[in-house]
């Protein structure tokens, strides 16, 4: 029996689709769109516009456990039992580094929303208010919506057998959560003994000394915790094709757009070091950006 409620948003474009699975797309959307107005709200009245940020991890977990309840499969249940892994874990990496509070709209807000508070083109409250709207909370919003719409697809096909390709993504997936792990565990470690150099003297002292970490994943690429996010939601992406038998489908929009994002937040978060860490374009050079080089070569090709 279906957890799905009635919606009373209504969707023409699914009209040739199966009922119960209009529902649940309308339950998506209905969700998206309370979730959109929640943080766009919160975040305008206690200027803290990480709000987003606090439910990155948990939305995903909404979406697949509503779908399960809609259309129960072996495969639906694994990817969401999968998501969940990836949710808690990232959740529990945001809130060790303040990111949640006792009180829910109180936290850590992300120092990058700071700074572009303060550029010319989004100075003053009508500009970052639009942007809040648009980006932060809509499109963001809408993005976590997008990398989770294989999900649909499987429930879509609620029919077709698990296959190897499942295996294989969820074994993928379940390896780019633990490379993800080490990566932001690094991050941590090294965070917390930069700022207490005297008791952790003996932790990552060659990147404490160049101000940034270059030790452990990060020797290999920038950006592994991010490598690992986008590598996640391709992997996760399998589970529609093998679900569909389409090696290309609607649900590619999500994990490219996550990657475009991925991509622009690393260039902002560059621009930064670089400006503070004069090593940092050295370390540019000789270290790619998300996918190590097989073979170790004196420059980034």
């Amino acid at each position: 029996m279906s957890l799905i409620l009635p919606s009373p948003l209504s969707l023409n474009f699914l009209a040739g689709f199966d009922p119960q699975f209009q529902s649940l797309v309308s339950a998506w959307i209905s969700l998206m769109l309370v979730v959109v107005f929640v943080c766009f709200l919160v975040s305008e009245i206690t200027r803290n516009y990480s709000q987003v940020d606090k439910l990155w991890s948990l939305v995903p977990l909404a979406y697949g456990w509503i779908t399960v309840s809609a259309f129960p499969s072996p495969r639906l249940f694994l990817m969401a039992s999968l998501v969940t892994v990836w949710g808690i874990r990232l959740s529990f990496n945001f809130y060790r580094k303040g990111g949640y509070h006792i009180i829910p709209w109180k936290g850590e807000e992300d120092y990058r929303w700071k700074i572009l508070r303060e550029t010319p083109a989004l100075n003053g409250r009508l500009r970052f208010g639009l942007f809040n709207l648009l980006f932060i909370s809509f499109y963001q919003n809408l993005l976590i919506l997008l990398f989770s719409t294989p999900l649909l697809m499987a429930a879509m096909y609620n029919d077709a057998p698990l296959g190897a390709t499942d295996l294989m993504a969820a074994a993928l997936m379940l390896l780019f959560i633990i490379t993800e792990t080490i990566a932001d565990n690094q991050q941590f470690r090294f965070q917390s003994a930069k700022r207490n150099p005297v008791e952790n003297e003996q932790v990552y002292a060659e990147s404490i000394r160049k101000g940034f970490l270059t030790e452990g994943l990060w020797k290999h690429v920038r950006h592994p915790n991010f490598a690992s996010e986008q590598a996640i939601w391709i992997s996760f992406y399998l589970f529609s094709v093998t679900a569909s038998g389409q090696w290309i489908n609607f649900t590619l929009i999500g994990p490219v757009l996550l990657i475009i994002l991925f991509i622009g937040s690393s260039v902002m978060t560059e621009k930064i070091s670089s400006g503070k860490y004069p090593d940092y374009p050295t370390y540019q050079k000789e270290v790619p950006k998300f996918i190590p080089r097989l073979f170790r070569g004196k420059k980034q090709v």
